[in-house]
């Protein structure tokens, strides 16, 4: 058994398709039509391969409850690693992108969290 999918809820599909591709720099590998949202994945180029994150249109008002409730608590949905986060920081900060803090040391991790856009947080994080 292996994790091929992991999801995390968006409030427009559209533009957490640009943050996530323009921005994170994410590849398309699923866009498929599904009534009025989409099957839409993306994948890390640095990423493992058949690892996709599905972003997942928010159209049940609990979820939305839920995503709100995590934001504000200031509750990352999901991590993603790099190996020089301090590079990535800054790469990410010079287009534009939020963040709540700077990269902190948390023991056995350098961790920080960034806006999506798309009404997340995600803790982006280097192991040591």
């Amino acid at each position: 058994m292996r994790i091929g999918l992991s999801g995390i809820m968006v409030d427009n599909q559209d533009k957490a398709l640009a943050f996530y591709t323009n921005v994170l720099g994410f590849t398309v590998k699923n866009d498929i039509p599904m009534g009025q949202f989409r099957w839409l994945t993306v994948t890390s180029p640095e990423g493992a391969d058949g690892v996709e994150l599905v972003l997942e249109p928010i159209g049940f008002p609990p979820a939305h409850a839920y995503q709100t409730a995590l934001y504000a608590a200031g509750i990352p949905a999901t991590a993603f690693l790099t190996s020089d986060i301090h590079k990535e920081y800054q790469r990410l900060k010079d287009l534009g992108v939020v963040f709540r803090g700077e990269p902190n040391n948390m023991g056995p991790i350098i961790g920080v969290m960034f806006e999506d856009t798309c009404g997340n947080l995600i803790n982006l994080v280097q192991p040591l």
